[in-house]
């Protein structure tokens, strides 16, 4: 049984998203949620909390435990980029880029 969540439009940039995501990618729920909260990145705090509401759909609507919850799947994919701007010297035209990403993550039940 898979169990699916998504976080859309976090207000990171997904290459600073997918540091922390690579650190809990195929690891048990419970040590995921442990390590998000003593890690030092601002991106550690918005997993989290869609983790824990992965787990929270797996119980309330599978019924499953969590302690049998293991992530297999997490991914952070390109969200739309807000465009700003920013006028230089001499008439010229410096761009801001901010970007955002969409996080999917899919828990599964051990065996």
């Amino acid at each position: 049984m898979d169990v699916r969540a998504e976080l859309k439009y976090c207000p990171l940039s997904p290459q600073k998203v997918r540091l922390v995501i690579d650190v809990v990618r195929g690891q048990q729920v419970e040590k995921a949620i442990t390590d998000l909260k003593f890690m030092q990145k601002a991106a550690s705090e918005p997993v989290r909390k869609l983790i824990e509401s992965a787990i929270a759909n797996a119980e309330n609507n599978f019924g499953i435990e969590r302690e049998k919850l293991f992530i297999r799947e997490i991914s952070a994919d390109a969200a739309p980029i807000r465009k700003w701007r920013r006028f230089g010297a001499r008439g010229r035209f410096k761009p801001i880029l901010r970007r955002s990403s969409h996080v999917t993550v899919v828990l599964q039940e051990k065996a």
